[in-house]
């Protein structure tokens, strides 16, 4: 072959096309051997970056012909490397043998001499070189393998240590479940999603409940010996309460369906039959107040016992179970139980066992309808024997005394047993209504009642103690259908302390009429707010009186009461003959009096002529 010199190539221009022909035969020729690299989260694809140097910008390693001829310059730019690079067909295994040797060390517990750095490129290289798919099986069977092994481990422990044994283990687990995760961080997050596959955290929880804890061998004595320590603890023993927990937070970090299914139903069933036979043991052998001692005492355990080792959630279920059989079911046994019932309990004033069956009944369906309807039929009862014995209505003052006391009583019982509870109050009220009215004479009692309270019963006693006296009488007041009758019998009676000047209390006189006003309102109480009026108006005419004739502050003294028509009480005039020194005294003060009339007559004139 003949070189033929182009005469337009200089020596210098041929030598570097030689150059750059060899310089590329020896790149293609690296490119295609095997290569090795450790990539990043980015890769480099369209990303190259020039250099920012003045002598590169838009120009090419061979443009310095160009670059000497401005007329024919042209941009050169460099592209991204073409050629395809190609790994090692035995990569992935032996990249996977260096993860699989680590996991074993980490389940080994020798994981002190891995460089997780290492590891995490590893893992990272076999997700980018598409190699993620391998790498998750692996894990799969890597961590099966080793849970069976921990499964065969459990499974021969022995007695006692058979829950410590399982507690150990589950924590090593989580502990190389921890590890694992850090080294397939970059796995977790770019290929699992990808793929829809099961995040390794979660992998690891499932894989532990499939080949641990539904172990034929462990599943069900898992359950049997949580059973058997509830059941120890029920009947007094003491038992390890942190290991129930570690346990039982187990069965709840695999899942709520777990818990449920493996625990808390079989729990709950198991609960349901025990306290079934515990309460009908009860109820043969103690009385109403020691049964319901005895079951607020279990379902304080239940609660507690939730609290310390037990989801929070099945308090409402576990609750539910002992109310059910240990309340809803006994409940009319309990209420009516001869000689230590509802009823027993209100006569004896057993607040504490009445507070007791208030606070548990509420919690049962019907409970406290129960409880209510029981203590309305009783009071009636009591207060139709009270209306209705002819010794007990003798006394007027004694029978309304007695209503009152057993309105205490009963307030009382609500009040500290029963929470204040209104529908109490209501069937209270209702009870006090229905016996009262039974009584025909009952508004004519209670006037008396008032009268003996006005008249002497009440001297010497504070205005505090009067007012609570006056606002139980307005208590069985509203209690009464016929309240006319009342104001008629009290007006009689009223008038009869006015004028013969027995009232304890002219304020007290004024409070109760006030508070006859406020419920039944002006029309009602009209008349006897004039009579005040009227006992005023003597008061001072009497005082005007004597202040204008001091000359009979020796002798006989002379109270006169002047009443106004209508307000006072019809009565039949009766003549009474005086003396001739009372009579001369009656004829002065008629004459200061019809003089003090003239006067007031005139005065009332002169303003309105005014």
């Amino acid at each position: 072959m003949e070189l033929r010199r182009n005469p337009r190539v200089s020596p210098v221009a041929a030598a570097s096309v030689v150059l750059l022909v060899a310089l590329c035969s020896v790149l293609e020729i690296r490119a295609s051997d095997p290569v090795f690299y450790d990539s990043f989260d980015e890769p480099f694809q369209g990303r190259w970056v020039v250099s920012e140097k003045e002598d590169y910008k838009g120009r090419g390693i061979l443009g310095s012909r160009e670059m000497s001829n401005p007329q024919k310059k042209r941009n050169f730019q460099i592209e991204a490397f073409k050629h395809k690079v190609v790994v090692d067909p035995k990569y992935a295994d032996k990249t996977w043998k260096i993860l699989e040797h680590a996991i074993h060390e980490i389940y080994n517990h020798n994981a002190s001499g891995l460089s997780f750095e290492e590891l995490y490129r590893n893992a990272y290289n076999m997700v980018l070189h598409k190699f993620g798919e391998k790498l998750y099986s692996g894990l799969v069977s890597t961590m099966t393998a080793h849970l069976k092994e921990i499964s065969k481990s459990i499974e021969d422990s022995q007695g006692g240590l058979f829950l410590e044994e399982l507690n150990r283990k589950w924590n090593d687990h989580n502990k190389a479940l921890q590890m694992i995760r850090d080294i397939l961080k970059y796995m977790d997050r770019t290929f699992i999603p990808s793929t829809c596959k099961t995040p390794v955290h979660e992998l690891g929880l499932i894989l532990w409940r499939d080949n641990v804890i539904y172990s034929p061998k462990i599943r069900s004595r898992l359950l049997d010996t949580l059973l058997e320590l509830v059941l120890q603890e029920r009947t007094g023993d003491v038992i390890n309460r942190g290991l129930m927990r570690n346990i039982i937070k187990m069965l709840m970090d695999l899942g709520s369906s777990v818990y449920q299914e493996e625990f808390e139903q079989p729990f709950l069933d198991v609960s349901a039959e025990f306290y079934k036979g515990e309460s009908q043991k009860f109820i043969e052998s103690c009385d109403s107040g020691e049964y319901l001692k005895k079951a607020e005492k279990r379902l304080y355990e239940e609660i507690d016992r939730v609290t310390h080792y037990l989801d929070a959630k099945s308090e409402v279920k576990i609750t539910n179970v002992v109310e059910k059989e240990m309340i809803a079911n006994h409940m009319l046994a309990l209420v009516h139980m001869e000689n230590s019932g509802l009823v027993n309990m209100l006569l004896d004033d057993k607040y504490e066992d009445l507070g007791r069956m208030y606070s548990l009944f509420r919690r049962v369906p019907n409970g406290l309808s129960t409880v209510r309807d029981v203590m309305t039929s009783h009071i009636r009862d009591i207060g139709k024997q009270l209306v209705s014995d002819p010794e007990k209505l003798k006394d007027p003052v004694e029978f309304v005394q007695r209503l009152l006391d057993e309105k205490d009583k009963y307030d009382g019982i609500i009040g500290s047993a029963f929470g204040n509870d209104k529908t109490f109050q209501n069937a209270l009220n209702s009870s006090f209504e229905y016996f009262i009215n039974l009584n025909p004479r009952s508004p004519e009692f209670i006037s008396l009642f008032v009268d003996d309270k006005l008249r002497k019963g009440l001297k010497g006693v504070s205005e505090e103690d009067v007012e609570v006296i006056l606002d139980k009488v307005m208590m069985l007041f509203r209690y009464l259908q016929e309240k006319d009758v009342f104001e008629k019998c009290y007006k009689q009676h009223l008038a009869k302390r006015f004028l013969s000047g027995k009232t304890v209390s002219d304020d007290a006189e004024r409070s109760l009429i006030v508070k006859l006003k406020t419920e039944c309102g002006s029309q009602f109480t009209s008349k006897l707010e004039g009579m005040l009026t009227d006992r005023k108006t003597s008061q001072d005419t009497m005082q005007g009186f004597y202040s204008s004739h001091p000359e009979l502050s020796e002798g006989p003294t002379l109270t006169v009461q002047v009443l106004t028509t209508g307000s006072w009480p019809t009565q039949s005039a009766v003549t009474c003959n005086l003396p001739a020194e009372m009579f001369s005294l009656c004829e002065k003060f008629r004459s200061y009096y019809l003089g003090t009339q003239r006067s007031e007559a005139v005065m009332a004139n002169q303003y309105g002529d005014g």
